[in-house]
Formats: C-alpha cells, structure tokens, sequence
C-alpha cells in the first residue's frame, strides 16, 4: 500500500505500526501518518508525525518494549528512520475533549528516549488527525478523535499566542539557524490559524502571511521559506540579523493579531 511518494518512508512507517500492534495485541486501535504529509507539504526536509491509538493504558512491560524500538530505530542508516516523531494516544482521551493536554508516550524528532509528554494532545493535531490523517493500519481517523470545531481551533491559537514569547524562548537556542527559523514559523501558523479556523503547513502559514502581513516582513519569510533545506544542524548560525529581524518579528505578530483577531473569540 503507497502510503507517501516515498517507499523508504511507508516502510518505516509500515514497521512502527506493525511493532506497535505485536506490542499492545488486543488493545490496538490503529496508526496514522499526520502533520506535514497528512496536510499534503511533507518532503525530505519533513518530520513523520505518527500517532498510535490504544484502548487501555501502558503496562510498565509495554512501555518497555516500545521505548526498546524506539531507541534502536534513530540508529539506523535510513533518512526516514531518523526523523519519526510521536505519540501512543489512548482512544478514550481522543474522544474527550476535556482530555486536551494530557501526557502520552511521546517520541521527539531525531531522539532515541520516549518521554512522558503533551506534546501532540492538542486541538491542531487533533484537526489534523481526523480530517487529514493517513491511515497506516486500522479504521478511519474520523471515527477515533472527536471532532474539532474551527472556533475550537481560534481559541488554541489565541491562547497559544498570548504565552508564545515565555513558552518559545524558554527552550529555543537562536544561536542556530533552525530555531530563528522556527521562532517565524510558529508565528506565522498561529496567526494563520487564529485567522482562519484551520491548521496550515509551514509553508502555506509562511506564504499566507506573506500575503497579508505588512510587506516590511517579506523579505524575513523569504528567507525563512529558502532556508528550510538547510535543516537542523547545531553547527549553523542565522544569518546576519535574522535574530533581530525575528524577535521584531514576533513582536509585530502580537500587535497585528491585536487589531485583527475575530471579534467572536
């Protein structure tokens, strides 16, 4: 089954899933590709976003197996194997709204120890989930995530905007070029996002706000859009200025967000 445009990735995905139903038997759901590729941008420079559904909670001997795999599989030399990213979500708390923010087994990007984490259990993935997610193994996403309302979604990002600089530059090292260009992604999503009541990839979100922000800022996206393929690495400082240009940035996107925000959130 052609999950993406490429074989190497549906295999690594078709692994997680298969790994995941031997481990929890019974009480898988299913598995599902979301984030970039679910909405349609994913390409090489890409995470693979992927959620696993389980019906009962991890025993301390399931958690084991799966934190077993998934040190081993970043080790790889496979492109893809080096870049999954997610979570182990009960189905229980997918149906429930009120289970927003809840910890689940999380996998970040690139590293090789689960942690405990909300990462994942929010409004935008669960959008993403049921209204675009690709199905690796199970039943339908509409039938496993209770649905998400665009207001839902504007109130996320209204709520997400307001504690944005504390929460991003708490963790963010803009030493390095990736997070720069991390700091005018993120406030390019939100704002597309609080605007629209849908979830956007990077590059949409960076291309709608070079429509609609104040043309001072196109050259700061364009940057941001070019450079995407120079990825993550530690050893790559911004460019001159970009540091600058995006703490202004997010500054501006606070005060735009302000004047033009929905009256009904």
């Amino acid at each position: 089954m052609m999950l993406t445009l490429y074989p190497e990735l549906d295999s690594v995905l078709s692994e997680v899933a298969d790994h995941a139903s031997y481990v929890l038997g019974d009480d898988m759901v299913g598995a599902y590709l979301e984030g970039s590729f679910a909405l349609g941008a994913g390409d090489p420079c890409s995470d693979v976003d992927f959620i696993v559904v389980m019906k009962a909670p991890l025993d301390p001997h399931r958690e084991g197996r799966l934190r077993t795999f998934h040190r081993e599989l970043p080790t790889r030399q496979e492109h893809w194997a080096q870049h999954v990213e997610g979570s182990y979500a009960l189905l229980g708390d997918l149906l429930d709204p009120t289970c927003i923010g809840r910890e689940w087994l999380f996998i970040d990007h690139g590293q090789r120890e689960m942690t405990w984490d909300i990462h994942g259990n929010d409004m935008v993935h669960r959008r993403v989930l049921r209204e675009h997610g690709i199905v690796v193994l199970g039943p339908s996403p509409a039938g496993v995530v209770a649905r998400v309302e665009p207001a839902d979604l504007q109130r996320e990002a209204q709520s997400e905007l307001d504690g944005l600089p504390r929460s991003l530059l708490a963790w963010l090292n803009l030493d390095i070029a990736w997070a720069q260009r991390y700091l005018v992604v993120t406030y390019c999503r939100v704002l597309f996002t609080l605007m629209n009541g849908r979830v956007a990839s990077k590059q949409e979100a960076l291309r709608w706000a070079a429509r609609t922000l104040d043309p001072t800022w196109h050259a700061l996206i364009r940057q941001t859009l070019e450079d995407r393929t120079r990825g993550l690495l530690l050893t790559d400082p911004p460019r001159q200025g970009s540091v600058e240009s995006s703490l202004a940035f997010a500054s501006y996107a606070h005060e735009w967000a302000t004047r033009h925000r929905p009256q009904t959130i």
